[in-house]
């Protein structure tokens, strides 16, 4: 702010102090512009820091991949412009070399606390809300989210998102954000059309995008889409630009890519029919796989069940086989323990006939003495009588007691039976009992 009304005077040339006021208002109190216009003035040569508004912008395309739209100041024109940029030169080389190497060596004895992103969807959220409050809510709708994750929307939406770098203490910035970014305009082709995502450089999310993207001056436009299957810049705007200016740049480097975007979702679209005719055969693949081992599972049981029945029927075979075996041995070794049988002399034997079950009559001696036992025993060892059986009287019909049971453990003799000398005895089987 000028205190001293000569400097001002002296500096501009205007005798008034508030014509120099004026003068100095209209180029934001920028004092080199200020005496820069008025030399040129002075010359007749139209302003320098104030083009007029048909002057062409320059647009620079030297880069076939990225399309970058550059606004620029003009360089000054006329003998005293010209005389008064080469005298400033070296005062501004050597100011900007001892900048640099200040802030050089400033970072290895304070690091930026921008380098480090702690909270990156705060900063975004604090961006908005400051902007809100100085421009007010008429604006592009902004992305609120990470610059990562807005790049994965993007990716998976197919949308081109735009990203603006704020920068906070640029002469430029509150002109493009007032006059430009909320504009109607603008802001209905935005929505519209793409994803906007915006940050102040002053953040540490908005610098570390602002390393990544490496703008030149502010305002900073950047256009990505998807193109060969990364996210990629296809379009950069520096400068300050007019609404008008603005949406016919971003149509465009829109229609310069549109190809490229069709291209990704005719592919996209590719990817996903084979993904779900993959999918639809991986399914009937495995409706066949589980028809197949459902037969399988089917064949296994039924050959287990048949060779459980063959592993029963055999058991079963060695069963009845060790049974028989048993059961002659048995037969055999009764043979072999009954007394011999008693002469047909003796006036102690009893003559027994017994009719068999098949028919068969078998008749043999006994003494008196002996015990119904023997008679068990006998018919026992022979191979036509069954191997369960009862002995029965003729008449009176009654059963003989051959065999020892709790209540009388030594059964009755022949005599003891009531049985004569000569008897017909029945046998009866009780296999199937």
């Amino acid at each position: 702010m000028w205190n001293n009304k000569s400097s001002g005077t002296d500096l501009t040339g205007l005798e008034s102090m508030e014509q120099c006021r004026r003068t100095l208002e209209q180029h934001n109190w920028n004092i080199e512009a200020a005496v820069q216009d008025r030399l040129n003035e002075q010359e007749g040569v139209p302003s320098v820091f104030n083009p007029p508004p048909a002057r062409p912008l320059q647009v620079n395309t030297t880069d076939h991949r990225v399309y970058s739209y550059i606004v620029s100041r003009p360089h000054p024109r006329g003998l005293l412009g010209w005389s008064y940029y080469l005298m400033m030169l070296p005062i501004r080389f050597t100011y900007c070399t001892l900048l640099d190497a200040f802030r050089f060596a400033l970072r290895f004895i304070r690091p930026d606390p921008r380098g480090r992103v702690t909270d990156p969807v705060g900063d975004v959220m604090s961006f908005i809300h400051s902007f809100q409050e100085k421009y007010g809510r008429s604006h592009p709708v902004f992305y609120q989210g990470t610059y990562s994750q807005a790049l994965n929307d993007a990716k998976r939406e197919l949308r081109y998102l735009l990203v603006y770098l704020h920068g906070d203490d640029h002469q430029d910035t509150d002109e493009f954000c007032r006059t430009t970014l909320c504009s109607e305009e603008v802001l209905t082709f935005i929505n519209t059309r793409m994803l906007f995502w915006a940050c102040s450089t002053s953040k540490p999310e908005g610098y570390r995008v602002s390393q990544a993207l490496r703008e030149n001056t502010h305002p900073f436009l950047a256009m990505i889409m998807l193109k060969d299957r990364k996210m990629t810049v296809v379009g950069r705007l520096e400068g300050l630009i007019q609404p008008e200016d603005l949406v016919n740049q971003l149509t465009f480097i829109m229609e310069a890519n549109q190809t490229y975007l069709m291209s990704e979702r005719l592919e996209r679209e590719e990817r996903n029919q084979t993904q779900v005719l993959r999918q639809q055969q991986d399914e009937a693949y495995l409706v066949s796989l589980r028809a197949d081992q459902e037969k399988d599972r089917k064949k296994r049981e039924e050959q287990e069940q048949k060779r459980q029945e063959e592993e029963k029927a055999r058991q079963s075979i060695l069963a009845e086989e060790r049974r028989r075996r048993t059961l002659e041995e048995e037969k055999e070794r009764k043979s072999e323990c009954l007394p011999p049988e008693p002469p047909l002399d003796d006036p102690d034997s009893v003559k027994i006939v017994f009719k068999l079950p098949n028919d068969t009559r078998v008749e043999r001696r006994f003494l008196f003495s002996q015990s119904l036992t023997v008679i068990h025993d006998f018919l026992f060892s022979l191979k036509e009588t069954p191997e369960k059986f009862q002995i029965l009287t003729n008449f009176p019909r009654r059963v003989l007691p051959c065999l020892p049971t709790e209540e009388r453990p030594n059964p009755p003799t022949l005599m003891e039976a009531g049985l004569s000398r000569s008897e017909v005895l029945f046998v009866q089987d009780l296999t199937d009992d």
